[in-house]
């Protein structure tokens, strides 16, 4: 089988460091899904506009050409336990392709075909993507289903300093606070209280400090 992307999405993500881990984390991040020139019809999303969740399935197209581990060490164990890849959601898989539930806020036609724009993504900007599937409540809202070494929502952290946000829209601000909130530091940088991270977000290079469990966002700079 050959597959090729049907479109690319933009994000507020810049880059890999500080996106979510999994979709729905960070509600407000939002995405477009611009389709390619030979999908860019506007029958191929008749019906669509009816469903409040989609799925993408995408390419980890930053970390493909260097291949797959049969075990990796997922951020949730600490980065130093190792499970198996099919038992992670790690970018490093045989094929390189992902699995992405996102909210669809709206689909709009444009000029240039339809225009599918998302929230809650977990997505960095030009992510290729190979399908879109409506997302069906009666048949994949498991209330029962076990989650594994992953069973509970990541803990978050207090963000401060978000006065220095206030170059940002709202929508902006939220994301990064709800992004920082997640402490998307490696687990090799968690040692160091006194390091300042960047994070390329909302087209912004968002400066932060994470100390006694606390974020304090210490920056706006321009790209």
């Amino acid at each position: 089988m050959t597959i090729e992307p049907v479109g690319w999405v933009r994000t507020c993500f810049g880059e890999k460091f500080g996106v979510p881990r999994q979709p729905g984390l960070c509600p407000s991040a939002w995405g477009e899904l611009r389709f390619a020139p030979e999908f860019r019809n506007d029958e191929s999303v008749r019906g669509l506009d009816g469903f409040s969740h989609v799925w993408l399935v995408f390419g980890f197209h930053l970390t493909a050409d260097r291949g797959w581990s049969p075990t990796v060490r997922p951020p949730r164990l600490g980065g130093n336990q190792r499970i198996g890849v099919f038992a992670s959601r790690s970018t490093f898989r045989p094929n390189g392709l992902g699995l992405s539930l996102v909210a669809l806020e709206r689909v709009a036609l444009t000029d240039e075909g339809p225009v599918l724009h998302l929230g809650g993504v977990d997505l960095v900007d030009g992510t290729p993507v190979f399908d879109v599937k409506p997302f069906l409540p009666y048949a994949e809202t498991l209330p029962n289903a076990r989650g594994g070494y992953a069973e509970a929502e990541p803990a978050r952290i207090e963000v401060t300093g978000q006065e220095m946000l206030a170059v940002l829209d709202d929508r902006s601000q939220r994301v990064v606070v709800e992004a920082l909130s997640l402490d998307p530091r490696p687990p090799a940088g968690r040692d160091e209280p006194e390091r300042e991270f960047g994070v390329l977000m909302c087209g912004k290079n968002v400066r932060f400090r994470i100390e006694d469990g606390v974020c304090r966002i210490t920056g706006v700079d321009e790209i």
